[in-house]
């Protein structure tokens, strides 16, 4: 009899030749657990899905509620569901005024597109403005705004009309011009090795956006709900999008997306066509009780308070001659080395010793750190001390 690993090889699509293939059978809290019972610490939150930790009780009890009335019903913007009424209230309220209209979709790619389509409509503009070094997934539209030729190149033609920025460049503004639809922007860069744009460029940003009658998009699908230390990442700058995309942690580990907008902008969908942009299972109802669950633990419980007093411990603990640089806000950052070798290395050594972290698509030589919000000090303690005998062990520094 094949095992589930052979399964998995035969039967999964794979997109690399190298898979982890480590086989989970529970997790809880910052712990994912084998089936021997040997626990991993995920210092990296699914990729930035996990922010209150595997299992939240309330987030389980919350989709085992919603499960025993309805799942499926209609495709999104139909029927008046109660978790989605009720779950976009809630974000409406912690959001600024002017971003008082979501659109639940099945992730953060499907959000970027939706955002991409609803600018155009909205503009009547073709062109639009994203950045070197940018990810916002691989559908697609998505990939035309992808900042690194290397992972679109096998995929053109993409989407005509896309241009590209350097971030904190000022120059470079003048491309957004009258008929610029939209800028594109993750808040903070995130594939690139969590690259935090410059206050006074964010300023001037929002405002040639504003002058040229351009929409601003920021992405945060990796960067927003605390992941930085603030609610949202663009409150570090003072400014507010004309349209937000969230997706990840949104969920509380159910797949969920967003974008927002304002109730003037979203409307443009109503008409010239009439459904503007139609998803069936975006705003499920499982998982936007579980959105809305996971988003009252997070404010009920001041995990955000905590966060920067945790990038400190992380900081503070990591100090190593072969580290060349830490970046980054909150729990969202980057320890970059030498070379992607060195990086995969101790990487792979900290997999061995029980802590999961990884490295970045476009940034290869930096580790990424995004562990869940709820993690202890002493396990981020502990977690950086593995880090640090990895290092130790594959660099002569």
């Amino acid at each position: 009899m094949l095992t589930l690993r052979q399964l998995f090889l035969n039967n999964n699509a794979q997109t690399t030749h190298f898979p982890l293939l480590l086989e989970f059978d529970r997790a809880e809290g910052v712990y994912i657990y084998e089936e021997s019972g040997k626990a991993y610490i995920d210092l990296i939150s699914g990729i930035g899905v996990s922010n209150l930790g595997h299992s939240n009780p309330k987030v389980i009890q919350a989709v085992k509620d919603q499960v025993d009335k309805y799942m499926h019903l209609m495709v999104y913007g139909e029927y008046v569901q109660t978790p989605q009424v009720r779950f976009a209230e809630k974000l409406v309220s912690i959001l600024p005024p002017s971003l008082n209209s979501v659109y639940f979709t099945n992730s953060g790619a499907e959000a970027v597109e939706g955002a991409i389509k609803l600018a155009k409509r909205y503009t009547g503009r073709p062109n639009v403005l994203a950045f070197e070094g940018s990810y916002h997934g691989s559908t697609h539209g998505a990939l035309s705004i992808m900042g690194n030729e290397e992972f679109k190149q096998a995929y053109r033609p993409l989407l005509p009309g896309v241009g590209f920025m350097r971030l904190n460049n000022i120059d470079d503004l003048e491309l957004i011009d009258n008929q610029t639809s939209c800028v594109i922007l993750e808040t903070v860069q995130g594939e690139a090795g969590i690259r935090v744009p410059d206050y006074d460029y964010m300023q001037a940003l929002r405002k040639r956006c504003s002058e040229t009658g351009t929409l601003l998009i920021l992405d945060e699908i990796q960067a927003a709900l605390g992941r930085t230390g603030k609610l949202f990442a663009f409150e570090h700058f003072d400014i507010v999008p004309d349209i937000l995309l969230m997706a990840k942690a949104l969920g509380g580990g159910m797949p969920v997306g967003a974008f927002v907008s304002s109730i003037d902008i979203m409307s443009s969908f109503k008409e010239n066509p009439i459904l503007g942009h139609i998803t069936t299972f975006g705003g499920h109802p499982v998982c936007c009780a579980a959105g809305l669950a996971a988003l009252e633990v997070l404010l009920n419980e001041k995990l955000i308070d905590e966060v920067a007093e945790k990038e400190a411990i992380i900081r503070s603990e990591l100090q190593h001659p072969a580290i060349k640089e830490i970046r980054g806000k909150g729990l969202m950052l980057a320890v970059e080395f030498e070379s992607f070798d060195t990086n995969k290395k101790i990487i792979d050594t900290c997999i061995q010793n029980g802590v999961i972290t990884d490295w970045f698509l476009h940034c290869s030589n930096s580790m990424r750190l995004a562990p869940p919000l709820i993690i202890k000090k002493n396990e981020l303690i502990n977690a950086c001390q593995v880090i640090l005998s990895a290092i130790t062990q594959h660099t002569e520094i």
